[in-house]
């Protein structure tokens, strides 16, 4: 061969290798990236802990981070060891000699490559399945506290009258423990064959034997710890029958034991137990006998009993024994159901009372009238409405902002009394800063300022323009108007709804700041956020803020502290993460001080028999968005406490938590866990218990299961014929659930208004009102929290058809053609219902929103009570109107005008009055059992005769006009609509 290197005398060239020079370069990079990612690593942790710090709640940090390492350690290194002990005896296990086959030679050559560095694979092996095992159980970290702190219940299941607590608390970590279990077992067993096969214990086409008795002894084992961990798990599933969900027609989602789970899968359940206890002994016995014949008769007998005993035989049961006498049957199971979900929820003190919903009283007009003045405070001020027109008559700088649904509360008004007041915080908008970099975005522009009210029962009566929103607190800065005020208090908002971005401050660069005379400089003052004076915490935060300038800004110096985690619903949710936050925090003024009030819960989904809901689906109704949404909302719950109150303070971001149902089993066992976190009830001033409200997240979820459970009889409940829905939201063309209403009311059984939160209900797939539904909402009221519920007895029109009446109203309809010439349009606020004198009163505020205005303006009043419908001016000629000459002492005709050729016709209203309630009376029939064909033809017969009344009666009700139309001037009958009788 040719000499293609220079022949031997020839320089050497070493092919590939680095200069030293480069060696030391790579080795230098190497420790930089990994001192980088060590940093990193840091940066998360060390700003953690300095936020916790700065909160004064470091003992949540400590807590949660040491059981959560505690975990990982623990269970990491249980698994790491189990799964390495099983790799070692299965090495240590095997045959000194191995079989001549070509499976063994090619096995040799692993064999041979893995020699040098078993110790290593080992180590490799046991430190992979140890590091994802200890970061499994790290995550359980909620399940482990609530074990070790767990307090009893004090109430027993029906079933296994075991205390609630071993459901909520003991039972999920007994099943963690059973899974871990179970994964190290089968991490074992799969490592150890594989061991036993490279190592010939194990042979797939080799001659002879195909498993050593080493490794048919240790496999045997193995697999018998398995079955023996299936007996425990056949064992625990007993229990997991109170809490396990299932479709059930009656109830739609189902949890607890049926007929079929008492008689057919427990004894299933204890049956396979003992089966699988049995097995798994045969498995053990292996070690002596050295055959796996018996084991493996007993696995399969194991397996089909699995199939026979607990599938096919409570399917018989299903099918044989509960569906031919299902009502009968599952009766019992129900009641349990009933009562557990009931007492879960809180809705089993619910007050229900049967209610007319049609007025019968003496006194006419004149007494409703009077009734009307002192049943309620109309709040004609929608909050989900009137945002608009708080940004244009109080936003003051493009670069602050309001929510888009206001927050109801309650202030003194100018005579003293307590009125419903409509409330905004004035936040800070980054997108209207007219120069956006990142100084203005953190240093200059920081925060909001002032909280701006307005009554919410009336309007501005001087104005300009008409419609207004009458302001209590107003102007920058605000300030308190003659008719009410919150008080004097600090008004920078440096936490809010809004505040999602970190901002710099106290430090050499200036914050905008308004005084009485305008715009000002100033200088944060507050002990909140991080301090950034030293290189290490700038260095952490540049890191977890992927901000480099954090690092060398001149604008940071000495006093600098770093703001973020600024929304009240995170904060909270941070300093008490075992809690579920309520979707709405709202401002109240509180000691000179704006405070947001966040409602907080605690859950379980391990109330035996209670069923179960979606936080979510139950809390949603058209306000709901983003802002408004409950945190942790895809969260499967059947049991939940209002049991927590928190406050955040919106300049210095203090966060309290403050005891509220102190009866609370699961609040005590997080107060266990996280002792002084949270404050006793008795710390709660009385100015801050003035604001504190029923909250609307658990009141709706409330609601939702009442729509089933306000029914108590197991036949009733199991029929279906009295469930109720929640109705859509008339005022939104979403579909979605009605919200529910804050307002001052009385209810049939008070003697006198108290702020209440309400709503109603309509039988299901049917649009007339139901029930009505309001709870004392006053945190300083003895009946706080008392739900009270009219069953209504009679055929009352619901939300939708009293929305469609107002729609085809001849006034609306002038209204909106008069709207639309100005370039306008017609925007419903709440549609307010309130029980008065045996009938339900309907308020629905009308607003007008364009042409020179363009945000709402309250423009008309709708109300309806029976059967008057009316549209004015204000809420006062509205109530004059429907209770006036035209209510019922008025004789039909009478009163000098004209009647429209439409159902406003009282002749026409009797008619379509008398069809519905024979429509009504067909359905009722219908849902009988059995259907009652006799009295549904006798309904069919009164639904025609009165519909052909009501069709005689229009028209002659249209010639009557079409006459007097004749006989008028032109310039009369050319006017724009009559007016309703009354009106």
């Amino acid at each position: 061969m040719p000499d293609r290197g220079g022949g031997p005398t020839g320089p050497r060239v070493r092919v590939g290798r680095p200069s030293r020079r480069a060696r030391t370069l790579l080795m230098t990079l190497g420790v930089l990236a990994v001192l980088a990612m060590l940093f990193v690593m840091f940066a998360g942790f060390w700003t953690d802990w300095l936020w916790y710090r700065s909160l004064h709640y470091s003992s949540v940090f400590s807590t949660t981070l040491k059981t959560k390492i505690g975990l990982f350690f623990v269970f990491g290194v249980l698994m790491a060891t189990a799964v390495g002990i099983n790799i070692w005896l299965a090495h240590r296990l095997r045959p000194p000699l191995s079989a001549m086959s070509m499976e063994q030679q090619s096995l040799d050559r692993y064999r041979m490559g893995i020699a040098p560095f078993k110790k290593w694979v080992l180590l490799a092996v046991t430190a992979l399945v140890g590091l994802i095992a200890g970061a499994s159980a790290a995550g359980q970290w909620r399940i482990w506290l609530l074990w070790v702190n767990g307090v009893p219940f004090g109430q027993k299941d029906p079933q296994f009258h075991k205390d609630v607590a071993f459901y909520a608390f003991d039972l999920p970590w007994y099943r963690f423990l059973l899974s871990f279990g179970f994964a190290a077992t089968v991490l074992s067993l799969i490592a150890a064959a594989l061991v036993h096969y490279l190592y010939g214990g194990l042979r797939v086409t080799s001659p002879g034997a195909r498993a050593t008795a080493a490794a048919t002894g240790h496999l045997s084992v193995l697999l018998g710890v398995f079955v023996a961990l299936k007996a425990v798990a056949y064992w625990l599933d007993r229990y997991g029958l109170a809490v396990k969900s299932s479709d059930f027609k009656a109830t739609g989602n189902w949890t607890g034991l049926r007929y079929v789970d008492a008689n057919a899968y427990l004894p299933a359940k204890t049956i396979l137990f003992c089966i699988a206890a049995i097995c798994a002994v045969l498995f053990f016995a292996t070690l002596w006998r050295r055959t796996w014949q018996l084991p493996v008769i007993g696995f399969g007998l194991m397996v089909l009993s699995a199939i026979l005993i607990g599938g096919l035989y409570p399917a018989i049961v299903q099918k044989f024994q509960v569906q031919p006498n299902e009502q009968a049957k599952e009766a019992p199971y129900i009641q349990k159901n009933i009562e557990a979900t009931r007492k879960a929820y809180g809705i089993d003190d619910s007050k229900v009372a049967d209610y007319s919903g049609k007025n019968d009283s003496d006194g006419g007009g004149e007494k409703l009238r009077k009734d009307a003045n002192t049943t309620a405070s109309y709040r004609l001020i929608d909050p989900s409405v009137i945002s608009p027109t708080f940004q244009q008559l109080q936003q003051e700088r493009k670069y602050y902002q309001f929510p888009s649904t206001l927050d109801v509360d309650r202030y003194k008004g100018a005579d003293g009394k307590d009125q419903d007041t409509v409330v905004g915080v004035r936040e800070l908008n980054l997108d209207g800063i007219p120069k956006r970099n990142w100084i203005n975005d953190h240093f200059t522009y920081t925060h909001g300022y002032g909280m701006v009210a307005a009554k919410g029962t009336t309007t501005d009566p001087n104005a300009d323009p008409a419609g207004s929103p009458d302001f209590t607190e107003s102007g920058l800065p605000t300030k308190g108007s003659s008719g009410g005020g919150v008080g004097t208090y600090k008004q920078q908002v440096y936490y809010g709804e809004k505040t999602d971005q970190y901002s710099i401050v106290g430090g050499p660069q200036k914050e905008l700041d308004y005084e009485k005379n305008g715009e000002r400089t100033t200088s944060y003052k507050g002990k909140s956020g991080v301090s950034l004076s030293n290189p290490v915490n700038r260095a952490a935060y540049a890191v977890a803020f992927g901000e480099p300038q954090i690092l060398y800004s001149g604008a940071i110096g000495d006093g600098s502290r770093i703001l973020y985690n600024r929304t009240p619903k995170e904060r909270v949710e941070k300093v008490a993460p075992w809690l579920t936050i309520d979707g709405d925090a709202y401002p109240a003024v509180v000691h000179g001080r704006i405070k947001w009030i966040v409602d907080a819960y605690t859950t379980t989904n391990g109330y035996p028999y209670a069923s179960r809901t979606t936080l979510g689906d139950s809390t949603a109704d058209s306000l709901s968005n983003g802002d408004r949404s409950v945190v942790a909302q895809q969260n499967k719950v059947n049991y939940i406490r209002n049991s927590v109150k928190a406050t955040v303070d919106a300049y210095d971001g203090t966060v309290k938590l403050y005891e509220w149902d102190s009866k609370d089993p699961v609040l005590k066992t997080w107060e266990k866990a996280f002792p002084g976190t949270v404050e006793p009830k008795e710390k709660i001033s009385g100015e801050l218990m003035e604001h504190l409200r029923y909250p609307q997240d658990l009141f709706k979820v409330q609601r939702e299961l009442l729509t089933r459970y306000h029914v108590t009889d197991p036949t009733q409940f199991y029929s279906g014929s009295d469930a109720w829905q929640v109705p859509e939201d008339p005022t939104h063309k979403e579909g979605n659930a009605v919200p529910p209403y804050y307002l001052s009311m009385r209810m049939p059984d008070q003697k006198g208004q108290t702020f209440s939160l309400t709503t109603t209900f309509t039988p299901n797939g049917r649009p007339n009102l139901g029930a009505f539904m309001s709870i004392d909402a006053d945190a300083n009221s003895k009946d706080y929290g008392t739900i009270r519920l009219l069953k209504v007895t009679s055929n009352v029109p619901g939300p939708q058809q009293v929305q469609s009446e107002l729609n085809g109203d001849p006034e609306v309809a002038e209204f909106v053609r008069n709207l639309r010439g100005t370039d306008s349009d017609i925007e419903y606020g709440n549609l307010l219902t309130v029980p008065l004198d045996n009938g339900f009163l309907y308020i629905e505020p009308v607003y007008a929103r364009g042409g020179s205005a363009n945000y709402p303006l309250l423009k008309k009043v709708g109300v309806s009570y029976g059967k008057e419908t009316v549209f004015k001016d204000t809420l006062g000629e509205a109530l004059d109107a429907v209770f006036g000459e035209s209510s019922a002492q008025r004789p039909p005709g009478d009163g000098g005008q004209e009647e429209p050729p439409s159902s406003d016709n009282p002749t026409v209203k009797d008619a379509l009055k008398d069809a519905q309630e024979a429509y009504q009376d067909a359905q009722d029939a219908l849902q009988k059992q059995p259907q009652d064909w006799e009295a549904y033809g006798r309904a069919q017969e009164d639904l025609k005769d009165a519909l052909d009344r009501a069709a005689k009666a229009e028209g002659k009700a249209a010639g009557d006009k079409q006459g007097q139309q004749q006989n008028q001037p032109r310039s009369q009958s050319a006017g724009g609509g009559s007016d309703k009788k009354g009106g």
